[in-house]
């Protein structure tokens, strides 16, 4: 995809064209930016939540998905619910 692709895409984007944003929220996943990921959360792009999500419970990120919930994308807060329950291994330092 060239530069003037991802600028359209961008303008479409910035006119509330959802199709737009999830496809520069893959974009953006593919290229390995969490910023600009949390960006377009920022900016309402659910697609955007998930792919965050995915790449903070990978990471057993709890605050990364405490952020991403506040952000408004529900299923983090259920992941960060989810990964708090988990049994620990009974360690303790």
């Amino acid at each position: 995809m060239t530069n003037t692709d991802r600028e359209t895409l961008r303008e479409l984007a910035d006119e509330g064209n959802e199709a737009a944003m999830d496809r520069l929220a893959d974009l953006a996943d593919a290229a390995g930016s969490l910023d600009e990921l949390s960006e377009l959360l920022d900016e309402g792009s659910m697609r955007a939540g998930f792919l965050l999500t995915r790449r903070a419970v990978a990471a057993g990120d709890l605050r990364g998905l405490q952020r991403i919930s506040d952000a408004g994308y529900a299923e983090a807060e259920t992941e960060l619910d989810r990964l708090l329950k988990e049994p620990t291994d009974g360690h303790r330092d």
